[in-house]
Order: C-alpha cells, then structure tokens, then sequence
C-alpha cells in the first residue's frame, strides 16, 4: 500500500518510531507473533505496516490481506446496522425492548443473594434499545469473559447461555431475557451481550436475517469482502493463528486455523463479537466514520446520526462513575461511551490525548480508533488473548499525535 506521511500532515520521521516501536518491544521478544498497523489522516495513508509473523507453527509471515478474529470491534459495526433502521423510522431510541420482544416484559432485576435464595424486583424503568446499545441495559457476559465475576452469573449458566453460537438470535433472547438484570436499566453500565441482543432486532425490525442485512446494507456498499462470520476454505490460507500469553510469558496457541469454529457458520451470529476481517476492509468502515457515513458517494448513516451515536450517553458521567466489572486494558477516567462506541470526553482526566475521539477494540487486542477533528483514524490487528495483556492503544496513540507535523 503506498504511503504518504507528508500528505497526510505527519513527520515521518516521527511515525517511522510506530514501525520501531512494535518491532522491538513485541515481535522480535516474541510478546506478540505479528500485527498489522494503518494510520489514514486527511485521505492518505501515512503509515501501513505489515510485520512479524500470522502463524508460528507453521511460520507463516503475516500478509497485507492476513485475516482476523476481530471480536468486539463486530459491535460498532452491529450498532451502525441498527441505527440504518433507526433512521428509517422503523424505531425510537426511547421505545421499550419489550416491543420487539415480548417475553422482556418479564424481566427482573437483582436486589441481593444468589441462586435458590437470589433476591429480585421488577424494574422500575423499562429497558429501552438506548439502553442495549450503550451497555446500560443491566445485562452482563454472564461470566463468559475472564476478571468479569458478577452476581447474576450463575443465572446466565442455568439458562444456559453461551458464546459458541449454537443458538439461533432469537433462542438467545429468549434465554437472557429469563436472567435477572444486574441493576436497574440506565442506572450502570456494563459490558455485556446487549449487543447480540442489537443484531436480533436488527432481524426483528428489518425481517432479514441478521448477517444477511450486514451483507447487503454494509459490507457490499463498503465492498468488504472478507467481512464475514465465518472462513470461507477458499481463504483459509489467509486466516491467523490467535495466542494467549502463557504464565511462563510465552505464546501458546489458542485457536489453530486449520481446526478453529470459525470454519464453520453460525446458528446465531454474534452482533457483539462474531466477525472476522481484514484491515483493508475495516479501513473503508473507518473511511465510511470518519467521512460523516459517506463512503465513495453513498450515504450510509447520516452526519446527524453518526453524532448522536459517538455522544457520550452516560449523561455528566464517565464509564470511571458508572461501569461494573473491569472490561478494557486502559483507565476508564475521562471516557464516555455512546451507541457502539466508546469516546474521550476528557483528555485531562484520562491522560491521553486525542479528546472527541470515538473507538473500540477486540478481545484479541485488535482496536482503532477514529478522530473527525484530525479527519485520522487508526486500526491496529494482531491475535493475542486478552487484549488487557498490553496496552497498545495508550502506546500507539502518543506516537501518532506525537508524530502530527503542524507544518506539513
């Protein structure tokens, strides 16, 4: 991919420290096999890097057109989907999740206690899709992710919910909506399936079946062609092994590609983290933000629209006053969270520079971020679970502005 730092305002000088940076401190120590890095700012591209290795075990170098587990950077994706129907009339913010889905006007919330001598309510607020798309719906993972212990756990595993996508959308539902909320709808925030819940109504309201309309809505506008829940054999050889960090510091091999679920299609496809993608495609979702929702000429989510949804819906909160239960590998000071996305409200308190940004990251610690006042967005892809093991965001962040030329 050609570049051009000066075009696009940077020193390159500056932002040849990304390419130092990653290879000294990660691929060549082994902390991570390979990653993927582009930096895009006024149009250009300024930086691509492509290093290290895709697969250890078979060593294999990691390729401009390598694809990965991207996890939850599948939910802004989700919540854009939604909010296409939003502004189609098909839905208020304000309307009860229970609408679309009847068996929600059972729902409970959690007082004390667990199992047999669990104490619950009925909620006093009913939970609304504004809720479900900025994670203060009172829902949780269920102690499906790791450092993520809560109260209702033990209800998301007698209802039997899961993240193998076993379940059809609407049987997930239907199982979490017999699970008690953790707090009271728009009282908290918490990571959670909510988003899966996003990519139902996305059926429910629209009358496709979910990836069907990512498909057509989406990724053939965006002309994503790699974007998908699944591998086609077709493209296995361009799939990425993924890693944990063992205790001993070293890699060890957590999904093999050759033998990895993702060969197969989903019975429900996961709005919250299912996809996997390329860089190249998740450029042009990122060039489709941060040109207001207009990608080459199509308008595919409205200027006003797009704002609303990286608005810090937390009212004067941050995520440091509302959030339960640790989600993410930098601080929560300083930082709002809106429909899909999360945002800097507050430079200051939160360290970083970058305020009136809006991003997101995966759980293999893939993230990107996108900043309308620089016209600059940043995707990082690599495969190592969890994505708290580095904070490479907070790291990539400072070279990047660090690297902006004002004389360029």
């Amino acid at each position: 991919m050609e570049t051009n730092p000066t075009g696009a305002g940077f020193s390159k000088n500056k932002l040849d420290r990304l390419r130092i940076h990653l290879q000294e401190h990660y691929i060549t120590p082994q902390k991570i096999p390979g990653c993927r890095l582009l930096v895009a700012r006024r149009g250009c591209v300024a930086s691509s890097l492509t290093l290290g290795l895709m697969d250890l075990e078979r060593n294999l170098p990691m390729r401009d057109d390598t694809i990965f587990r991207i996890y939850s950077m599948t939910k802004p994706i989700t919540s854009i989907a939604l909010m296409m129907l939003f502004e189609e009339g098909r839905f208020q913010l304000s309307d009860p999740v229970a609408k679309f889905i009847p068996s929600w006007s059972a729902q409970r919330v959690w007082v004390e206690g667990s199992g047999e001598a669990m104490t619950t309510r009925p909620p006093k607020t009913a939970m609304t899709i504004q809720h479900l798309l900025s994670h203060t719906a009172g829902l949780t993972y269920g102690g499906l992710l790791p450092g993520m212990e809560l109260p209702v756990d033990a209800a998301y595993q007698r209802a039997g919910v899961t993240r193998t996508g076993s379940d059809t959308l609407e049987s997930l539902a239907e199982k979490l909506g017999s699970v008690p909320l953790l707090y009271e709808p728009g009282a908290r925030w918490s990571y959670s399936l909510a988003t899966d819940i996003c990519g139902y109504l996305v059926e429910q309201i629209s009358g496709q079946p979910f990836d069907e309309f990512l498909k057509k809505r989406l990724f053939e506008p965006l002309e994503m062609h790699d974007t998908d829940f699944c591998v086609p054999d077709s493209a296995l050889s361009r799939f990425a092994a993924c890693y944990v960090r063992g205790a001993d510091k070293r890699l060890q091999l957590q999904d093999d590609p050759l033998e990895s679920p993702y060969r197969y299609r989903p019975t429900g496809p996961s709005g919250a983290g299912g996809l996997v993608s390329t860089m190249a495609d998740y450029a042009k979702f990122c060039t489709m933000l941060v040109g207001n929702g207009n990608y080459n000429g199509l308008q595919l989510i409205g200027r006003n629209t797009l704002k609303l949804m990286t608005q810090n819906h937390l009212g004067t909160k941050s995520l440091a006053q509302m959030a339960v239960g640790g989600f993410s590998e930098t601080s929560n000071e300083g930082v709002g969270f809106g429909l899909g996305f999360a945002s800097t409200i507050d430079a200051v308190a939160s360290g970083t520079v970058g305020e009136g940004d809006f991003y997101w990251g995966g759980y293999a610690s893939t993230h990107f971020w996108v900043d309308p006042a620089e016209e600059l967005f940043v995707i990082f892809m690599t495969q190592l679970i969890p994505s708290s093991t580095f904070n490479f965001r907070g790291q990539i962040r400072n070279i990047v502005y660090g690297a902006i030329d004002e004389s360029a």
